[in-house]
């Protein structure tokens, strides 16, 4: 069975968020490779969702470390996964 992958307007918000700091940093070939590892992963996640830890135990979050710097956060909604945002890993916390 392969999931729905969709995104909150949040995730929307800080991917773009995310894509122009890499993209003033590191220039646009960085990007490309940002965005195809980011690619390859949701399409492991559409097949074995449950591959990546829970860090939200009560609201079920799970997160996938996609740079040192940079997490994506998710849930898994029946036959929808959930992505609910881009976190850079320097802030202090999650905020879940």
């Amino acid at each position: 069975m392969t999931f729905e992958i969709k995104l909150t307007p949040e995730a929307e918000e800080t991917f773009d968020a995310v894509i122009t700091q890499l993209r003033d940093r590191w220039g646009n070939t960085f990007v490309t490779k940002f965005e195809d590892k980011i690619s390859k992963i949701l399409d492991i996640i559409s097949i074995t969702p449950d591959i990546f830890p829970v860090v939200n135990e009560n609201m079920q979050i799970r997160r996938c470390l996609l740079h040192k710097n940079c997490s994506m956060l998710y849930k898994i909604n029946n036959d929808i996964i959930l992505i609910i945002c881009f976190w850079d890993n320097r802030q202090e916390r999650l905020i879940f």
